[in-house]
């Protein structure tokens, strides 16, 4: 199953980036950049009995290409690399988790009267796989696994060509513990969800600030 929808991802990204390159009007269209740092919370039912990592780790990285079909909408590929690690209470672990997203971006600033010229927000959902890779000795209970990212960005424009965000986001592992194949019991199992809070730059590849 995962392979095929390694596959699905894959395609669906290309066409989602071929459609959108086929819809923009003329010269139009607004091609992103996005790159954010921040912290990152491993969900506890994710881990195996006695084990869970500290409530805030660091770090998380997320790099993005944006486009925008249209004002108000758009697509995004985007990968995140996460780690965290063991609270003081466990015993001791460190985990890589990462990702890749293909998402879809929608701006409903136009809808809020009451937000300032320069911000914007941004709500961004889409599907992705998920990479669990243990450190040191744990290396063997690494995992691959289905994920749904949602998010909400607060956007605050620096110029026409940069602006300054933040970015709230739920990456929800589709699994559990007890699909591991083969079953591992061992620290540094992790098949769980990860909440995201980053802090970054978006700047302009495009001629453009908005497509209409």
């Amino acid at each position: 199953m995962q392979y095929y929808f390694k596959q699905y991802l894959f395609y669906f990204a290309i066409v989602l980036i071929t459609w959108s390159s086929q819809a923009q009007l003329k010269d139009t269209a607004q091609w992103k950049a996005l790159f954010a740092v921040g912290v990152n919370y491993a969900t506890t039912d994710g881990f195996v009995k006695g084990s869970y990592a500290k409530a805030m780790n660091f770090p998380t990285v997320n790099l993005g290409v944006q486009h925008m079909i249209k004002r108000e909408y758009g697509v995004k590929l985007d990968y995140g690399f996460n780690r965290f690690k063991n609270h003081e209470d466990t015993p001791e672990f460190k985990i890589n988790y990462s990702r890749i997203n293909a998402q879809f971006v929608f701006d409903p600033s136009n809808y809020m009267g009451f937000l300032p010229r320069r911000f914007r927000t941004v709500l961004h959902a889409g599907p992705g796989m998920s990479f669990v890779k243990p450190l040191g000795t744990l290396g063997d209970n690494k995992q691959s696994f289905v994920n749904l990212l949602g998010g909400l960005e607060l956007h605050y424009a620096i110029n026409e060509k940069v602006s300054v965000y933040t970015d709230v986001a739920y990456i929800y592992g589709l699994t559990s513990l007890d699909d591991y194949d083969p079953v591992q019991n061992g620290l540094g199992a992790f098949n769980g969800s990860v909440f995201n809070l980053t802090f970054g730059l978006a700047v302009s590849l495009s001629g453009c600030q908005y497509c209409d």
